[in-house]
């Protein structure tokens, strides 16, 4: 399990392809039409991982921020007790 400090980073290019990779033609499908199957599907794996990474780098730096606030609340708390 990861440590939730560190940030998950997915490459988009990679993971399209092993999406690509695990989607075989029908047999009775037209070369035309597995194809666009092929490019919708690595389109729309690309930008569903961008979109991950994105939500991911917001979720980290909200993390820090957190942790950072929870930090300065308890030296705040010290010095002035």
């Amino acid at each position: 399990m990861a440590d939730k400090n560190q940030k998950i980073t997915i490459d988009p290019q990679a993971f399209a392809l092993a999406v690509l990779g695990g989607n075989t033609q029908r047999p009775d499908e037209e070369n035309k039409r597995y194809i666009k199957r092929q490019l919708t599907l690595y389109l729309e794996s690309t930008l569903l991982v961008q979109d991950f990474n994105e939500l991911e780098e917001t979720s980290f730096h909200l993390a820090k921020t957190k942790q950072r606030n929870e930090i300065l609340e308890k030296v705040i708390e010290r010095r002035y007790s």
